[in-house]
């Protein structure tokens, strides 16, 4: 019952041997033991000689099945040997060959060699059984007839296992290609997944670096063009706007491609990045802002995820609010951190916005356990409130 074995069936197969060693040695070579102590000395040194050879044959076969001197089919030909022994010094060997059977069946690899091995052994107890009966033996014995009605019922027994087994080998087979499939499929999807991920991360940063950045350069470029005559300096002011987004909007280009580490707020300085982003952006604009910005020490992410936020809430108020006062407030607290950002614009309907950049921005505050509230209502205004959970330095 050796065949086709799977990576997962030799600790098994080699328990079910170890098992039927200890059962042949209780049920089989004790007890025949036990029988040859009445018989004559010669015959039980050469029976009990006998018996010690087969069972340290069968340790070394079951210890180490690859050694080069004592193959699997080697034993089991030496144990048919020893059956037909055995029977001739005790006149008959069935109780030994029924115990004895399952073994043709664990150390073969296909059945016609446990049906031969094992008929082999058959014929040399049945055989061994009469040899001391002279030249007119009687084959109709017990020991024959038990013998035979053994190994018929052990190679029906075997076959019926070595169905089943094959069956459920072909099952386990099956199951193992599906398994290997879905697995294949699930690491497909997550790949996908993970590319379709990327692809929004892409796209967010894009929409909050480059897309603002252009969209600066378009409104300053048309300012600029329209004060080239009636105030130069103003008009000057504007290029060297253009020229500084420019820039900008390269270094994020590079960030974006790999080129050059994650930028746009030095350790420790949101306060001043912030500061920094409301001057240029009041210059660029003519709108009032205002704004209260404590030194806060933050995370990498953190200050990133507030510096973009920002630029969108700018952005937004450039585009469509039509406000001229803005209020950006920054609060830690135990815990966390907050930014909520003003203006006295026209307003809007939250919850007929479809913007990209909000939604763009819950997801970038969804990754740090962030949340995002936008209040607002036509003619008051808007408020936009981030709240971010602090943690430990990069």
């Amino acid at each position: 019952m050796n065949q086709r074995q799977q990576p997962g069936d030799r600790l098994t197969l080699d328990r079910l041997r170890r098992w039927n060693l200890a059962g042949w040695l209780l049920l089989g070579l004790l007890p025949t033991a036990l029988a040859v102590l009445d018989a004559s000395p010669a015959r039980k040194a050469w029976l009990l000689g006998l018996l010690a050879l087969i069972a340290l044959c069968h340790t070394v076969t079951l210890v180490r099945p690859d050694n080069p001197v004592l193959r699997p089919r080697a034993y089991l030909g030496l144990l048919a040997l020893v059956l037909g022994a055995s029977s001739f010094l005790l006149d008959g060997g069935a109780a030994l060959y029924v115990v004895s059977l399952p073994q043709f069946w664990l150390f073969t690899r296909a059945p016609r060699d446990a049906i031969a091995l094992s008929g082999a052994g058959a014929v040399l107890t049945v055989f061994g059984g009469t040899l001391g009966q002279g030249w007119s033996p009687q084959f109709l014995t017990g020991n024959a007839v038990s013998t035979v009605v053994a190994y018929a019922a052990g190679v029906g027994m075997g076959l019926w296992l070595h169905r089943f087994i094959g069956l459920n080998n072909e099952r386990n087979e099956q199951l193992s290609a599906e398994l290997h499939l879905t697995q294949e499929e699930l690491a497909a999807a997550y790949q996908r997944q993970g590319a379709a991920d990327e692809r929004e991360r892409l796209s967010r940063e894009i929409h909050d670096t480059l897309a603002q950045g252009f969209a600066s350069i378009v409104v300053l470029a048309e300012a600029a063009r329209g004060a080239t005559l009636a105030d130069p300096d103003r008009c000057l002011q504007q290029l060297t706007s253009i020229e500084r987004t420019a820039r900008e909007n390269l270094a994020e280009a590079r960030v974006l491609v790999g080129s050059a580490p994650e930028g746009g707020v030095a350790p420790g300085s949101v306060t001043t990045t912030l500061r920094r982003t409301l001057d240029r952006f009041a210059q660029d604009t003519g709108v009032t802002v205002s704004a209260e910005l404590p030194d806060v020490d933050l995370d990498q992410r953190t200050r990133v995820a507030l510096l973009r936020c920002t630029q969108e809430s700018l952005a937004n108020v450039r585009k469509h609010s039509g406000a001229s006062t803005v209020g950006v407030v920054l609060t830690a607290f135990p815990g966390g951190v907050e930014l909520e950002i003003t203006d006295d614009g026209r307003g809007f309907l939250v919850e007929e916005s479809r913007g990209f950049g909000l939604d763009g921005m819950r997801r970038r505050l969804a990754e740090l356990d962030g949340e995002l509230t936008v209040t607002s209502s036509l003619g008051d205004g808007t408020r936009v409130l981030v709240i971010l959970p602090t943690h430990s330095q990069d």
